[in-house]
């Protein structure tokens, strides 16, 4: 069996993830395939992960590949989790797990209708309409906000209470629900922002706007085997339980993928991983380099077993959620983290010692972050204990 350490997982990660200074890039659609997708719950992820791979973008360019190329979208895919994917990708993901969303988003909320009583008569035919509707209407607008929608489609403003009885109790109305489901189905996507390229308050638009024949249609099967293929070429050697854990999937569903993948198993200090049959020519390491990673970067969070590169510092550098905050690497792997602070200076503290070339190195990239931050000051929508503590 083929042994990979942890030296040329971390040579591996440099290179294939554009960390590493040769690596990178300015060309935004490039360094979102190197990643398979960017995590967007938090809108300045999608720019500051970007920003920390390429030498001369700026957002302004990641802002013409969403909204104006149209090379990028954001949709909700493994984990239930909000990505930004190249469109090319989209087919895959839909398949593989927007659907199966879409049919669990369904049920759940048709549950909730029903137990409110809100809608009389065939529940199914009702939600049927309310979808169609609002899918017309964003087709004759070309994009709007939910608010703008729910006085086109007056049955948007039906009002729901989830929890009657209970202390939170609070009636809503379905519009959020209905925009989310048809993310889910494909039928619509988040568009342009109001506000800066840190706000979530998105517009929507029907889909044709970035498809005009819509999504693909492909097999599940199909799908997730790309989708883990994809996986492994950024993010492998790893474990099968790494790749459930990002996926989202049940094992047997993974299972079945790697079936369809030409894999090989690798030993991995001990553990066994999978890695792509044609991939296991060694990597040179490259140059030391830093990088100042941001909160939920896709990095830190490609993997489910991560102390070959973050060590003992997941008490300071994750919420309780796990969710990670802003993370300061040194070849390939975490040290330590930084912050915003109000007037946009970046601060940092290292958990251990890396020595004075890595101080170096990293003090150019928190320079380089701050004027990539311009006047924008967003707060992570995740706190963790070391940014906290820095921003105090």
């Amino acid at each position: 069996m083929r042994s990979m350490d942890v030296a040329e997982r971390r040579a591996r990660l440099g290179v294939r993830h554009r960390l590493a200074a040769a690596t990178r890039s300015d060309a935004v659609e490039d360094v979102v395939r190197s990643m398979v997708v960017l995590h967007a719950t938090d809108p300045a992820t999608v720019f500051l992960s970007v920003g920390a791979r390429g030498l001369e973008n700026e957002p302004g360019h990641v802002e013409k590949a969403l909204y104006d190329d149209r090379t990028l979208l954001r949709m909700l895919a493994m984990r239930r989790t909000m990505f930004v994917a190249p469109v090319e990708l989209v087919p895959v993901l839909q398949a593989s797990t927007a659907d199966a969303l879409a049919h669990k988003q369904r049920k759940t909320y048709g549950r909730y209708l029903e137990q409110s009583g809100a809608v009389t008569g065939n529940l199914t035919k009702w939600w049927n309409q309310v979808e169609a509707e609002t899918h017309a209407a964003l087709l004759t607008r070309g994009s709007a906000t939910g608010a703008q929608l729910g006085k086109d489609v007056p049955r948007l403003r039906t009002q729901v209470d989830t929890a009657p009885g209970k202390p939170y109790s609070k009636p809503t109305n379905i519009t959020t629900w209905v925009l989310v489901t048809l993310g889910c189905e494909g039928r619509i996507v988040r568009g342009r922002p109001n506000g800066t390229w840190a706000s979530s308050q998105y517009t929507w638009a029907p889909i044709e706007t970035w498809l005009p024949e819509g999504i693909p249609a492909m097999p599940a099967e199909q799908a997730r085997a790309e989708l883990v293929r994809k996986w492994l070429r950024a993010f492998g050697p790893a474990p099968v339980s790494d790749i459930k854990w990002w996926t989202g999937w049940t094992l047997g569903e993974v299972r079945k993928a790697l079936a369809l993948v030409d894999t090989v198993e690798v030993d991995l200090d001990g553990e066994t991983g999978l890695v792509l049959a044609d991939d296991l020519e060694p990597t040179p390491p490259p140059e030391p380099w830093a990088a100042l990673l941001p909160a939920l970067d896709p990095t830190p969070m490609g993997w489910q077993s991560r102390d070959w590169y973050l060590g003992p510092h997941q008490p300071e550098l994750f919420d309780r959620n796990g969710n990670i905050g802003p993370s300061v690497w040194w070849d390939g792997r975490i040290i330590g983290g930084w912050a915003q602070r109000p007037d946009g200076e970046i601060v940092w503290r290292l958990l251990e010692d890396a020595g004075s070339d890595a101080e170096s190195a990293i003090a150019a990239e928190a320079e380089r972050l701050r004027r990539w931050y311009g006047d924008i000051r967003p707060i992570p929508r995740f706190r963790t204990p070391l940014e906290r503590a820095l921003t105090a």
